[in-house]
């Protein structure tokens, strides 16, 4: 078990959504499932918060600003969920271990 950057799942999901945390599934392998369950909570928490602040359509680096979080979320947590998918269905992460030069 491991612990998440920043203290806590949500401060690890409001990193995702500033860039200070880039997401693969190098980064989730080492958390417990329970952990993983917590921290797709805490983004989609995150996603809502997020999508909840509507800046002006005038304030154009305001909306970049809320794009660019939104993309990040929404490529971790589907990432998290795929890589949950596979864990739940045994297949561990890493080399490929099928097809190519046999």
């Amino acid at each position: 078990m491991a612990s998440f950057p920043g203290g806590s799942a949500w401060a690890m999901a409001k990193d995702i959504a500033e860039g200070y945390v880039l997401c693969t599934e190098r980064t989730f392998q080492r958390f417990a499932t329970s952990e993983l369950d917590q921290l797709a909570f805490e983004i989609d928490r995150m996603q809502r918060d997020v999508r909840g602040n509507q800046p002006p359509l005038d304030d154009l680096p305001a909306i970049q600003l809320r794009n660019r979080k939104l993309q990040r979320l929404t490529g971790a947590i589907s990432m998290l969920r795929a890589y949950q998918q596979r864990m739940r269905r045994g297949k561990p992460a890493g080399p490929s271990s099928g097809g190519g030069q046999g």
